[in-house]
This record gives C-alpha cells, structure tokens and sequence, in this order.
C-alpha cells in the first residue's frame, strides 16, 4: 500500500494580506484562524500567501463558488471589491476577479 496524499487547502498569492483576507473572509463568510507576516487562514481550507510579485497573467487555477442566491452573490462580490469579466454564461456562471485581480467564478447552484 503506498503513501497517501491528501489535499490540504488552496493558497492564493497576495501583495496584500489584509485586503484580500477582508476580501475573501467577507466574500465566503470564513474567519481569520491563523495569522502570520506573510501568511492568514481563513476557515481550515483556505489560506492567503505574501508574495513579493504582482499577479501579471491568468491564473492557471480558480476557485468555482456555488452560490444559493446568484444575485445576493454578486451584489457581496461587487461590494467588497471584486469585478465582473464579461457576461453570465449559458445562465450558469460569470468569471470575477478578486481585488487583486485573482480569477474565480460564481455559479449557479
């Protein structure tokens, strides 16, 4: 029997811890459960990683966020500074960027 390997969490890359932990906390209503200089958890999933670097193309992976209430969804996402990138597409789904400019979609549940 070989080694397990288990995935342990996402962690997206910041030039800002505080504004993407508000951003995201608020967004997935997670609390803040560790907080370090260059690291923030929130909930035991999800974690926020200082880097030096800007975000300077699409990312290769995104997060899909079903969502119970679609509008309610994207009012929270635009109020706490998100933006949309093009339409809703085939009623299911629209691609947002975090503050910062990180990729992920909500989706109709």
């Amino acid at each position: 029997m070989g080694m397990g390997i288990r995935l342990s969490g996402i962690v997206i890359d910041t030039n800002d811890l505080d504004l993407l932990a508000r951003f995201w906390s608020g967004l997935l209503g997670l609390e803040i459960t560790r907080r370090e200089d260059e690291w923030v958890s929130l909930g035991p999933d999800l974690a926020l990683q200082l880097v030096p670097e800007p975000k300077t193309v699409k990312n290769r992976i995104h997060l899909d966020l079903v969502v119970d209430d679609f509008a309610e969804a994207v009012a929270r996402a635009a109020r706490l500074g998100a933006t949309p990138v093009g339409e809703v597409r085939e009623n299911l789904w629209q691609v947002w960027c975090d503050p910062e400019g990180n990729e992920f979609c909500l989706c109709v549940s």
